[in-house]
């Protein structure tokens, strides 16, 4: 397969007043694209050379050792990237329906209660990481993040909803205020998208 830089569902400033255009833009074409071109590059001419991320990061015992660190970060980071775009919508927010809503009741108590273990997921990761929803090992809906660009795909988890909490992504309009841009990031939140990646998940 090729690896391409994805072209977004949404202008770069339909998410303001939540999520600013210059961070963005920055975000996507500089960021983004820098993993993107740095992962080509550490895959280029090896077996795993064409093969979708996503089942690279998910068998991180095949790769090569030479190259395992440069394709799990940077691989990482073009694949949660890829991720967090669509986790995104000028028309999110609100809360989550159906199944899904049906599943973090019964696994957290309530949305709120779900939402505020996420926050605090997203809040605590020191440094530079993701906060992440998704299902574990065994299937069970979990809340939890990991460091820098590492995939929950590389410990048998199914993302579901990423929140990225790098400086990169906030902090033009936020400085040091993570919290305040974790809150600003429910209101943006592309429930269909999660939903549909639950029902195929399951």
């Amino acid at each position: 397969m090729k690896y391409e830089l994805p072209t977004l569902d949404y202008e770069y400033n339909a998410l303001e007043p939540h999520i600013d255009e210059q961070t963005m833009k920055i975000h996507h074409q500089k960021h983004h694209n820098a993993y993107l071109e740095k992962f080509k590059a550490a895959v280029k001419g090896t077996v795993l050379d064409g093969k979708p991320v996503e089942e690279i990061l998910s068998n991180p015992d095949t790769i090569p050792a030479e190259i395992k660190t440069a394709v799990i970060n940077n691989g990482g980071g073009y694949a949660n990237h890829n991720m967090f775009w669509k986790m995104m919508s000028p028309d999110g927010g609100g809360e989550p329906s159906g199944k899904l809503a049906e599943e973090i009741k019964r696994v957290f108590g309530s949305f709120d209660a779900m939402k505020e273990l996420f926050n605090k997921a997203a809040v605590t990761r020191f440094g530079s990481g993701w906060a992440w929803l998704g299902l574990d090992e065994q299937g069970k809906l979990h809340v939890g993040s990991t460091a820098n660009q590492d995939s929950p795909l590389s410990k048998g988890h199914i993302p579901l909803l990423c929140l990225d909490v790098w400086e990169h992504s906030y902090y033009l309009k936020y400085q040091n205020k993570r919290p305040d841009y974790i809150e600003a990031f429910w209101n943006v939140v592309n429930w269909k998208e999660v939903e549909k990646r639950f029902e195929e998940a399951k």
